[in-house]
């Protein structure tokens, strides 16, 4: 239903133009890389890192490629890797999991360049919360992981799920993170977060394991 009254006018008369052009349906608008405002495509979609603000900024595949090459913009900005990786021959058991202190079953991690230390956030109904984690904790629980050694500072992140008795690890892009961050906000219910926002987790991480492939052996790009 219209938001506006339907003007009475005569049969055979024309809508007022004034009106006309409220009632056009508009089409979206596309999505512009924020450095050199070409209209970017979904499926040409990239994201940049902003180191200095510490924020993610939409791109076209050529100023993803070029922000890729050593001294772009003074390093200031770093393209998103898209990989996806899995261990599997790393487990990481339930004493290793509380000691990360997560209230939560999903946690992602990443080595912030500028502070010089590790991160850990998970989804919460305010959106990403951080999570004090020590060196030591991190070495206990992850160190060990072939995914650690090869996550690349601020772009990537080592992603957590417990569910069900058993905890998968995943390395990903890290715009994928606060994607899942966002999708919990807005979804979350009630106390455990509804089944819509558990429907969508178990989506996303289905997507995940699509993606995902085995850690290569150590000296193999």
């Amino acid at each position: 239903m219209s938001a506006f009254p339907a003007a009475v006018r005569a049969p055979g008369s024309e809508r007022p133009s004034g009106l006309r052009r409220f009632l056009t349906e508009r089409p979206p608008q596309p999505e512009r890389c924020e450095l050199c405002a070409v209209a970017v495509a979904q499926e040409d979609h990239r994201h940049l890192v902003d180191i200095e603000k510490r924020a993610l900024v939409c791109a076209c595949v050529s100023c993803a490629l070029l922000m890729e090459q050593p001294g772009a913009a003074a390093g200031r900005f770093r393209t998103v890797p898209s990989r996806y990786l899995t261990d599997p021959a790393h487990r990481l058991d339930d004493r290793a999991w509380e000691s990360l202190q997560i209230p939560v079953g999903v946690a992602f991690f990443f080595r912030n360049a500028a502070l010089d230390r590790l991160v850990a956030l998970y989804p919460s109904p305010a959106g990403a919360t951080e999570s004090e984690l020590e060196p030591a904790t991190w070495d206990e629980a992850l160190g060990g992981s072939r995914l650690a050694e090869l996550l690349e500072a601020d772009v990537e992140a080592l992603l957590l799920r417990r569910s069900e008795g058993r905890c998968e690890c995943y390395l990903v892009p890290i715009d994928i993170c606060y994607e899942l961050v966002g999708r919990m906000r807005l979804l979350w219910t009630g106390f455990d977060g509804g089944a819509e926002a558990r429907a969508a987790l178990d989506a996303f991480f289905d997507d995940v394991v699509r993606r995902a492939r085995p850690v290569p052996e150590a000296g193999v790009s």
